[in-house]
């Protein structure tokens, strides 16, 4: 429902079908969504005056997809979002590999219980991390709940 009133530019920016140059949001929710998408997107370092903005996601674009590697990316994202939008309390954050349950083995098993080995279909696969970020808004003015989504 839109009142009229923008908050702020879309992250990511998208052009405009209304004659601005670049689409802006229309309610509180979604400017809140933009801003936590733009802080994690942002990589650590390249904000000038802010450097400690954003966060390390990219540095673990080719690190193992286990625990500690999901234990420090949650770390990071907790300290930014507590950082930079103390607003924000995240009540839950979900890490796996985006292809969970998806892997081929690169065996199967035969008739005579041997293990049949083949070239498994592995590198058809996103190896990315799917990560879920529950948080809600906790304002004086109002109070909600969201979620986002960032593959990385």
């Amino acid at each position: 429902m839109s009142t009229g009133i923008s908050y702020g530019i879309t992250f990511p920016f998208r052009d405009s079908f209304v004659g601005r140059y670049l689409d802006v949001s229309n309610t509180n929710e979604e400017e809140i969504r933009n801003s936590l998408v733009h802080l994690i997107l942002t990589k650590k370092g390249t904000r000038y005056y802010l450097p400690d903005f954003g966060t390390r996601l990219y540095e673990y674009i080719f690190e193992p997809l286990d625990g500690p590697t999901f234990s420090d990316i949650e770390a990071d994202i907790r300290e930014s979002i507590g950082t930079y939008m103390p607003n924000l309390l995240v009540t839950n954050v979900t890490i796996e590999p985006a292809s969970a349950g998806l892997e081929d083995k690169g065996y199967t098993v035969n008739e005579f219980k041997e293990r049949e080995f083949k070239v498994p279909n592995i590198s058809q696969l996103e190896h990315t991390a799917k990560i879920k970020i529950d948080y809600k808004v906790t304002n004086q003015a109002f109070e909600s709940s969201d979620f986002v989504i960032i593959n990385i």
